[in-house]
């Protein structure tokens, strides 16, 4: 039986794809996190780069972040998917001493 294809919008597709370029996670890692296959990723990230130039790493503008806001952004995207994490947790365990 084949599986049903899942259709994703660009805007999440971006998402995913910014998942892989912000952060030190490899394609398949964050692939597996999303339930995709790694080479349908790596095409994202592949028509992503095309899409918005060799150089991910510059603003809407034009203007290359520097070393220190990539950092941050990196951080702050960790620290939301952690706190994402810690309030799902919570949920499940408070559910469990109802």
């Amino acid at each position: 039986m084949a599986r049903q294809r899942r259709h994703f919008t660009q805007e999440h597709k971006d998402e995913i794809v910014r998942m892989v370029l912000d952060g030190p996670r490899p394609i398949a890692h964050v692939a597996r996190e999303v339930g995709i296959h790694d080479t349908t990723l790596g095409n994202w990230v592949k028509d992503y780069r095309r899409r918005h130039g060799d150089d991910a790493s510059t603003t809407p503008a034009g203007a290359p972040k520097s070393l220190r806001e990539r950092e941050l952004e990196r951080e702050n995207r960790k620290l939301r998917e952690e706190n994402e994490f810690l309030k799902k947790a919570a949920a499940f365990f408070a559910k469990d001493h109802r």
